[in-house]
C-alpha cells in the first residue's frame, strides 16, 4: 500500500506540475487574446480585468482594413513559404548525401553546419547587411529569403540527415537493382517514407522565418516590404502605443503556425523523435 500510495502521489505531483506549467505558459497568450478585444484605455484599467465589459472587434477591423497591414501579412506568407520550400528541397538533398555518401571534408562540413547553429544571429547582422547591399539585393524578398536560409538550412540538414539514417539502405539498393537511379530512390521511395521528418522540419523552418525580426528590420526599408513582426513594432508610435492593435496583429500572427501544427501534429511529433533513434 505504501508503494502504491507513493506512485499515486508522484503522479499527482507530475499532473499538478504540468497544470501549473500550462497555466504559466498559456496565461500570456490568453491575456494577449483578451486585450485584442479591448480599447487602449481598458487595457490599462485598474484593477485589470481578463474579461472585457466592452467587447469589440475594432482592433481587428483596423488591422484587416488597412492595406499596409495586410501587406505585412502577405510579405510574411511569401517569404516564409519560399524559405520553407527551398530549405526542404536543399535540406533533403544535402541530408540524403550526408546519410548515404562518403566524401572528402564530410566531417568538416558537419562541424561547419553545427557551428552555424551556435553563432548568435546578431553577430552576423553587419556582415550580412554589407553583403546584401553589395549584391544590390537590399529591400528585396531575395535578401530575406537568402538570409533566412543560412540559418534554417543548417537545422534542416541535421534533421533530414538523422531521419535518413533511420531508413535502411536496402531501400536504395532495391531501386538500383531494378535499374533506377539514386535520384529516383530518393524522391520516389525515401521522401514519401520521410514525410514526418520533412513536415517537422518544414514547420520549424516556417516558424523561424515567420517570427524573425532583426534581419527583416535591417534588410528592408519601405513599408511595402515589412513583415508582421516589424509591422507590430511599427505600431509603437512616438507619443502613444496602439496596444489593442498590437495584440490583434499578434493573435493573427500566431494563427498560421497554430493551424499548421494542428493539421500536421501527428507528423510533427513523429518527425521530431525519429531522428534520434539511429545515428
Amino acid at each position: 500500500m505504501t508503494k502504491k500510495a507513493s506512485i499515486r502521489t508522484a503522479r499527482l505531483l507530475v499532473i499538478l506540475g504540468l497544470i501549473l506549467g500550462a497555466i504559466f505558459s498559456g496565461f500570456p497568450i490568453l491575456w494577449m487574446t483578451a486585450s485584442s478585444f479591448k480599447s487602449n484605455m481598458e487595457i490599462f484599467a485598474f484593477p485589470p480585468r481578463l474579461i472585457t465589459e466592452s467587447f469589440s472587434f475594432n482592433a481587428y477591423k483596423v488591422v484587416l482594413g488597412d492595406p499596409e497591414k495586410r501587406r505585412f501579412f502577405l510579405n510574411s506568407y511569401l517569404v516564409s513559404g519560399l524559405v520553407t520550400v527551398l530549405t526542404l528541397f536543399v535540406g533533403t538533398l544535402a541530408g540524403y548525401s550526408f546519410s548515404r555518401y562518403k566524401f572528402r571534408f564530410k566531417k568538416a562540413l558537419n562541424v561547419i553546419i553545427i557551428g552555424v547553429q551556435a553563432v548568435p544571429p546578431i553577430t552576423l547582422l553587419i556582415p550580412y547587411f554589407s553583403l546584401i547591399v553589395m549584391l544590390k539585393l537590399y529591400n528585396t524578398y531575395a535578401a530575406l529569403v537568402l538570409t533566412y536560409m543560412v540559418f534554417t538550412l543548417s537545422y534542416a540538414i541535421i534533421m533530414m540527415t538523422g531521419y535518413f539514417n533511420t531508413l535502411p539502405r536496402e531501400l536504395d539498393e532495391a531501386v538500383l537493382i531494378d535499374g533506377g537511379s539514386r535520384f529516383m530512390a530518393l524522391w520516389r521511395v525515401l521522401v514519401p517514407i520521410a514525410l514526418p521528418g520533412m513536415v517537422a522540419t518544414g514547420i520549424y523552418t516556417f516558424m523561424l522565418a515567420w517570427n524573425e525580426f532583426l534581419f527583416a528590420l535591417t534588410l528592408t526599408k519601405t513599408i511595402d516590404m515589412r513583415t508582421v513582426p516589424v509591422g507590430i513594432q511599427m505600431l509603437m508610435g512616438q507619443h502613444s502605443y496602439e496596444w489593442n492593435e498590437m495584440m490583434a496583429m499578434s493573435v493573427l500572427g500566431c494563427l498560421p503556425v497554430l493551424i499548421l501544427y494542428l493539421f500536421f501534429q501527428r507528423y510533427f511529433m513523429a518527425g521530431m523523435t525519429a531522428g534520434s533513434v539511429k545515428g
